[in-house]
């Protein structure tokens, strides 16, 4: 079956690789790999060509939002033609290697500038890839929870069986590895919730970017505003919970010389850690994510490189290669999807038990 999937995949590339070379348009690698790790306004199936040539793209439109001067406009992305046609004054502009946004253009097909000499841009907030694959995510989540607890009103007193038991093992790892030394006993079945829904979210998006075919695909954790929402709120919920304990020590670090307390360095670096450590967990999880699926990309184009510069034999005979290497980085990065939900609710678990953890004195 491995060898079956092994051929496919290096034919299928191999195909792509040889109508990569009839378009008439160069092929850039960049742009082809920044473009399938940032958000767009449409969903971006495939490209294919046709008898003469001529590439064409196929796409799921998503709802297009924009709010201008006071007025709300909503309308289908469909309507940009993939930013070859203006629609209601509005133009698609960007996607590849550059930021996809939506600027205001005049009658006469030129963008309207500010005072600053800059394109004016409605408020955008459209449904993008990002956000419609975090939707689907959330769906497919809900229907796998409400799929296990129906399996336990049906199976009473009896072993855990196949959805079951997934879900099962993972909470109760969780709970009992991640949730209950971080926070301890008394104080854990409070944000046990919270850090429950925290590692199923990230994991399952973790795992459905690494799938490449509709609904999944989205590289949902390799966007900043989705690990930065993820962190703040994790700031929040950790900095409101904190007792009286953890803001003294802030301020107050015991163990500390005087002379330190009162030339105010050691409350501020506790103070800038306060903020650092979300910054911390948004970072590394956007960072991880999104190297990933460069170095599995990066690994295709190079078919692409070589078959431009040298033919499309040497980019046939490179893609064997390229092949086995994407499938082995594919297979870590299901590690390392794991591994960023693991650590992520890890970290915050201890952020918040640092935060409602007792005096020693106090609990002795």
């Amino acid at each position: 079956m491995k060898k079956i999937a092994l051929i496919l995949a290096i034919l299928f590339i191999g195909t792509t690789v040889i109508r990569a070379e009839e378009s008439n348009e160069g092929f850039e690698p960049g742009s082809v790999i920044i473009g399938h790790v940032t958000d767009a306004h449409s969903w971006h199936m495939f490209d294919y060509y046709d008898s003469e040539g001529n590439e064409h793209a196929v796409a799921i439109p998503l709802p297009v939002i924009l709010i201008n001067d006071g007025h709300l406009d909503v309308f289908s992305s469909a309507k940009f033609h993939h930013g070859h046609a203006d629609y209601k004054g509005y133009r698609l502009v960007g996607g590849g290697a550059s930021k996809e946004e939506i600027i205001c253009v005049g009658a006469d097909g030129e963008p309207l500038l500010d005072e600053a000499g800059k394109a004016v841009k409605p408020v955008d907030i459209s449904i993008t890839k990002t956000a419609a694959a975090i939707m689907i995510a959330t769906v497919l989540l809900i229907v796998i929870v409400f799929a296990a607890k129906a399996g336990y009103k049906k199976r009473k007193n009896q072993a855990p069986k196949g959805i079951q038991s997934l879900v099962e093992m993972l909470v109760v790892f969780v709970r009992d590895s991640i949730v209950r030394p971080m926070i301890g006993e008394k104080h854990y079945e409070r944000y046990l919730p919270y850090l429950l829904t925290l590692f199923f979210f990230i994991f399952f998006c973790n795992i459905l970017g690494l799938i490449p075919f509709f609904p999944a695909g989205a590289n949902i954790t390799g966007n900043i505003a989705v690990t930065a929402t993820l962190a703040i709120i994790t700031f929040f919920i950790t900095n409101i919970s904190g007792n009286k304990h953890y803001w003294v020590d802030i301020f107050n670090t015991p163990g500390v010389p005087a002379w330190l307390k009162v030339f105010p360095l050691m409350p501020l670096v506790e103070l800038v850690g306060v903020f650092t450590k979300p910054i911390v967990l948004m970072i590394r999880l956007f960072a991880n994510m999104t190297a990933g699926h460069i170095v599995i990309l990066g690994f295709v184009v190079i078919i692409f490189i070589l078959s431009n510069l040298f033919g499309t034999a040497v980019g046939g005979a490179v893609s064997v290669v390229s092949v086995f290497f994407s499938v082995f980085i594919s297979i870590l990065e299901c590690l390392v999807a794991y591994i960023q939900a693991f650590v992520f609710t890890m970290l915050t678990a201890l952020y918040i038990g640092m935060a409602v953890s007792e005096p020693h004195h106090a609990e002795a």
